[in-house]
């Protein structure tokens, strides 16, 4: 990536990203390429609304300053947020944390706010349209990336809340309104604050590595100071050059399960500055498309489409499960490893993407014997069995490991048909490489690329003593 990585975030007109019927228009793959870079390389892109729908966003921010300005200096007892994971998809109205110097209103279609008194509340304008709006926007851009892993249209769909909801139900997704550091909220004693030599009064939100849970998010603000953590570990300002169409996109840890972390969640915080020239805090709309509570998390989709699947994400998870894990940043990140993208172009003018590969940093310690065997057979899966697969128009989809076990002994398994016609090596399981033995892996490796075990010996040492390998008749 460093060799031709992007100069500054991306930026991709969303007019671009809206698929249509037949193949593939040459500007729905650049914005695509321009896409998954921004996000590989920043784990962020900036995405640009017509113009009408800037004006949009312009008048839901300037209607949030009024609405934040006119409630009391303090919030009533009952509105001090308590962060209860088991509420993910219930919050609806106003809330504030005093601590973090933050009012929030949250809309959630199918949820009818009310104040305390059951009085009704007059929220900030404009939210059920721009909630449709970045809801459009955010399944297109879902769409995109899908389309860059190579995965069926729409993928998601059966995670994701119906469109329109159908009676009585309750959006999972939800338009969060936010204010950070309004003067006349009281609630700046309780938060740290930092001054500069220059004088300038700078506020980092208290936790300083946040990662929302959402699929994708959509964030505007009006005043600079959204920061996201890039693939070097370096925080980078996100929206310090946006025009009034242009919003920032993230994903979340939603999509880094559902790819089986192929897409990296974005690490985020919010800066505030030059808190006394401002009589309305920064004020900002986030739009997070949330999966349905009722759903699982689950990678069917990435093996498909022949991905390698590791063992932390093999067993579907429950969403309402997964939103109330804790999900401990520093075993998701790791700075020695960040994903590449790169996009081949075919004959055919068609994106095919690379299976995701780690940046290898030559000071650290060589990898284990089982992990190159690992790497090698994903290499060999890429670059021959997908090759063979395609030109003979055959779409893999891997047995189980279990299953196949009874399979390969078996003329009429479901998938004896598709071993014979790639050339898949006798007594190997039909299962996605990265998911064999250390064994089959070196069967499957020799049956595909003669003369493999007369180069890489390391390899063979995996096998216990006395065992033979499998060599493919």
């Amino acid at each position: 990536m460093a060799g031709n990585g992007l100069p500054s975030l991306g930026r991709v007109k969303l007019c671009d990203l809206v698929p249509s019927e037949g193949l593939p228009s040459d500007s729905y793959k650049l914005s695509v390429q321009m896409l998954s870079q921004s996000l590989a390389q920043y784990s962020a892109a900036i995405i640009q609304f017509p113009a009408c729908d800037g004006a949009l966003l312009r008048s839901g921010l300037d209607s949030a300053q009024l609405y934040f300005h006119q409630r009391a200096s303090y919030p009533p007892p009952d509105m001090i947020h308590v962060n209860d994971a088991r509420e993910w998809c219930k919050t609806s109205g106003y809330y504030a944390d005093p601590h973090l110097w933050q009012e929030m209103y949250d809309y959630r279609p199918g949820l009818t706010p009310t104040e305390p008194s059951n009085t009704m509340e007059f929220p900030p304008a404009g939210l059920p349209d721009i909630f449709t709006m970045l809801g459009k926007a955010a399944r297109d851009i879902l769409d995109a990336i899908s389309f860059y892993l190579n995965l069926r249209s729409s993928p998601f769909t059966e995670i994701l809340d119906n469109v329109p909801l159908r009676n009585r139900e309750i959006s999972s997704s939800v338009l969060s309104v936010c204010c950070h550091a309004r003067p006349s909220f009281q609630g700046a004693q309780h938060h740290g604050l930092t001054t500069q030599e220059d004088g300038q009064l700078v506020m980092f939100t208290d936790h300083d590595h946040q990662v929302d849970k959402s699929l994708i998010s959509l964030v505007k603000s009006d005043r600079a100071g959204f920061h996201i953590r890039d693939f070097h570990g370096h925080w980078v300002l996100m929206d310090g050059d946006l025009g009034p169409q242009e919003v920032i996109i993230y994903p979340g840890l939603a999509l880094y399960q559902a790819t089986a972390g192929y897409i990296s969640p974005a690490l985020h915080r919010t800066e505030i500055t030059n808190l006394q020239g401002n009589m309305y805090g920064r004020c900002s709309l986030a739009f997070k498309l949330m999966p349905k509570s009722m759903a699982s998390l689950n990678c069917s989709e990435m093996r498909a489409a022949g991905h390698g699947v590791e063992a932390q994400f093999q067993l579907p998870i429950p969403v309402d499960d997964f939103m109330q894990r804790s999900h401990p940043t520093d075993q998701i990140f790791n700075q020695h490893s960040f994903p590449t993208f790169s996009f081949p172009a075919g004959q055919d003018g068609s994106m095919k993407p690379l299976m995701r590969r780690r940046r290898n940093n030559s000071r650290c310690k060589p990898l284990p014997p089982s992990k190159r065997l690992r790497l090698e057979a994903q290499r060999v899966l890429k670059e021959r069995v997908q090759d063979i697969a395609e030109k003979k128009g055959i779409k893999l989809r891997y047995c189980n490991l279990k299953e196949c076990e009874s399979h390969i002994h078996a003329l009429d398994s479901p998938c004896a048909h598709i071993r014979m016609e790639i050339g898949w090596p006798p007594g190997v399981p039909f299962v996605h490489p990265h998911d064999l033995p250390n064994k089959a892996k070196i069967g499957f490796l020799e049956a595909y690329e003669p003369g493999w075990t007369a180069t890489h010996d390391m390899e063979l040492s995996l096998i216990e003593p006395g065992q033979a390998s499998q060599h493919p008749s």
